[in-house]
């Protein structure tokens, strides 16, 4: 009898063991549009701001604050490549590196009284520098005027605007160079508190809407409490910078300007600040 040999039957195969998720990558830190590395500013042998370190993000809302002759104007002026760093460097981001792409707005207009300029005019200075067509420069005169509320002053004198309206104009013209980032030194002095509000309304809307990075010259705390998403502190050659949560705090704010305060924070996020009197007493 010849015994038949089965071939051996294969196992069916089982369920493959899950794979493990692999971990996402980590993402890489956004980076600064502006970034100022151990910075020492001088006029000669005058030391005015020293080690300063600063960086700045797209989008951010800085505030800028100190008492007169800290530094702030000279910072600025080395921002904008009129105040060469004695020390340090800083550094732009690539895509706004010939500083095309960075707007200023004065604290005082350099306009001469005497020459009659209208609106539409003084704003299309801000064009000076950009390689545009006159069909570029007319559309992007439109866009600002109509952003900044001043279609129907377009063909005004410059003079014969309120403080308010001056102000604006000078916003478009800084605007006209559409900027990445955008230097505001003290716009709403001198102005009534309507005017003023409605300006700082308009300047965080460009923050907040159009991704503007905002650099904002101020002595009011008030503002910086309510508008700023980071807070520079001048202080005696040295600067204190960082997020408001982080670097507007009473003792930094005492060091600064010689006076006790007090910073409030609501349960809806809105920060108030108080200068604390001798008496005990609080003032807004």
């Amino acid at each position: 009898m010849t015994a038949t040999t089965t071939p051996p039957t294969s196992a069916a195969p089982g369920p493959r063991p899950a794979e493990e998720p692999r971990p996402a990558a980590p993402e890489a830190p956004a980076q600064p549009i502006l970034a100022v590395e151990n910075v020492t500013l001088a006029y000669g042998r005058k030391v005015v701001l020293r080690d300063v370190n600063l960086r700045v993000h797209a989008g951010d809302f800085w505030c800028l604050l100190g008492s007169n002759g800290e530094g702030k104007s000279t910072l600025l002026k080395a921002l904008l490549g009129a105040v060469k760093p004695s020390r340090g460097r800083i550094l732009l981001r690539a895509d706004f590196a010939r500083r095309t792409r960075i707007g200023l707005v004065p604290q005082e207009s350099e306009v001469n009284t005497a020459l009659p300029t209208t609106v539409s005019e003084l704003v299309l200075t801000g064009t000076v520098g950009l390689s545009l067509d006159s069909r570029s420069c007319d559309s992007r005169l439109r866009r600002v005027l109509d952003l900044m509320g001043l279609q129907r002053q377009r063909h005004s004198n410059f003079w014969t605007l309120s403080g308010g309206q001056r102000q604006r104009t000078l916003v478009a013209r800084a605007l006209i160079r559409d900027p990445l980032l955008l230097i505001v030194d003290e716009p709403t002095a001198g102005l009534d508190l309507a005017a003023a509000s409605g300006l700082l309304e308009t300047i965080t809307s460009l923050s907040r809407d159009k991704g503007i990075t905002i650099l904002f010259v101020t002595h009011d705390l008030g503002i910086a409490a309510q508008r700023a998403t980071h807070i520079a502190l001048f202080k005696s050659g040295r600067l204190v910078a960082g997020p408001t949560s982080e670097v507007f705090t009473p003792s930094n704010l005492r060091d600064t300007f010689g006076v006790p305060v007090e910073v409030l924070r609501d349960g809806t996020g809105s920060v108030s600040v108080r200068v604390v009197q001798k008496d005990g007493g609080t003032h807004d």
